[in-house]
């Protein structure tokens, strides 16, 4: 049996550094900052230790209609803007329902709703506690709102392995399409969990950066003096397609999704592996998926979230599957500009990546100001040309629970 091609024919996201995929792209290059200092009441009446994140730049109820917005969650409310979005940029393909799949990840789900219910039932009872509250709040919510939207029959699929997930969404579809279950599929992921709990939950744990006097430096992939990622928040989607389909119907193509590896550390419930096992794997699943070779990688967006354990451990799985030629790789940590959107982190990192192919422009990484020594990759502040000949790009995303995903993409 002839595997299909799987090619990208649309995107959309809404980021802290843009509305939309083409802004958020924009914004990137040019080394912009989407981390800012809160302001909420709740920050100071908490007296939060982390008093600033990566907000996204467009309220997604300011997009939506209002009596759909009042019926999703806000994480299902980005979703549902970066798929309209994607699917308007594939030219809205004409494909029978039953050939149309939704694979739309998150980290959380509908935080605001669940604890926004709970705020109610304590404070007015049980009557007061809406109807909605369980459609709003289930992980599958913003999978089911844009199947519905979209009419999409084959299947309509949520992943939730934390900060992997939406990634893992992306490689999922590419399998369904190569396993003939669907032709076009919208996959990608969304979260909006910047709320008094998650922040100081992920505070207390010691996992956020702690610079309140510096925001927009805060995130700081491989600087000798990262102290902690900076949430975001947001979404982004990427439609999925058979080449044939695509070109049948004139489609323009973005780039080719080539591979995926998706594997587990098996190891411990928020660090990752130290030597970084489970992600090497996952890269070298990619590649072997790729048909591929190390020789063949032309640029790597990290997953680079500014942590002290993590960036390490990435590093040294990637040193384990390229040897020395990493060291002669653009590498992109573009959480540096971002922050990290936990379930959504992954799709909008994968647009970033099918985007530096397309434009050949491996993107900055931001605030990095003393490379970590132990850390010796070939990173730039400055959009980095990536040259001719054909591209080959993998998009690195790693979560709590040890969940590890790659995806690869390749010139159209």
């Amino acid at each position: 049996m002839n595997t299909p091609r799987i090619v990208v024919t649309g995107i959309g996201a809404s980021s802290p550094i843009g509305g939309t995929a083409p802004e958020s792209w924009a914004a990137l290059l040019s080394g912009a900052s989407g981390a800012h200092t809160l302001d909420y009441d709740w920050v100071d009446e908490f007296q939060l230790p982390v008093t600033f994140a990566a907000q996204a730049v467009v309220r997604p109820d300011t997009v939506l209609e209002r009596p759909e917005a009042k019926r999703l969650d806000p994480s299902s409310q980005f979703a549902l803007v970066a798929a309209r979005e994607a699917w308007a940029d594939a030219g809205s393909p004409d494909v029978e329902p039953e050939r149309l799949g939704v694979d739309f990840a998150t980290g959380i789900g509908g935080l605001w709703t669940l604890l926004d219910a709970w705020d109610t039932l304590k404070e007015k009872g049980p009557r007061r506690v809406m109807p909605m509250t369980v459609p709003m709040l289930m992980p599958n919510a913003a999978a089911a709102a844009i199947s519905m939207h979209l009419g999409a029959r084959a299947y309509a699929r949520t992943v939730a392995s934390a900060c992997a997930s939406s990634t893992e969404s992306v490689v999922n579809a590419m399998e369904h399409i190569r396993d003939g279950l669907a032709d076009v599929v919208i996959a990608g992921g969304a979260e909006s969990a910047i709320h008094p709990i998650t922040v100081a939950a992920f505070a207390s744990m010691q996992a956020l950066s702690k610079r309140n006097d510096d925001p927009e430096h805060a995130s700081r992939p491989y600087s000798v003096d990262r102290d902690g990622f900076v949430m975001g928040e947001g979404a982004a989607a990427l439609v999925l397609e058979r080449e044939d389909h695509a070109l049948a119907r004139g489609a323009r193509i973005y780039a080719v999704v080539v591979g995926g590896g998706v594997t587990a550390d098996s190891y411990h419930i928020t660090a990752p592996e130290p030597e970084g096992l489970g992600a090497s794997r996952a890269v070298r699943l990619a590649l072997e998926s790729a048909g591929a070779g190390v020789d063949d990688v032309t640029h790597i967006n990290a997953h680079a979230t500014s942590t002290p354990t993590g960036d390490i451990a990435e590093y040294k799985a990637l040193l384990s599957v390229f040897g020395e030629r990493l060291h002669d790789l653009p590498v992109s940590a573009t959480k540096g500009s971002t922050g990290h959107l936990l379930g959504g982190t992954g799709a909008l990192e994968a647009i970033f990546a099918v985007l530096a192919i397309q434009d050949r422009v491996a993107p900055p990484t931001i605030n990095l100001t003393t490379q970590d020594p132990d850390i010796p990759l070939r990173i730039s502040g400055e959009p980095t040309p990536l040259g001719a000949g054909d591209q080959l790009a993998i998009s690195n995303s790693f979560g709590f629970g040890g969940h590890n995903a790659v995806a690869a993409f390749a010139s159209a």
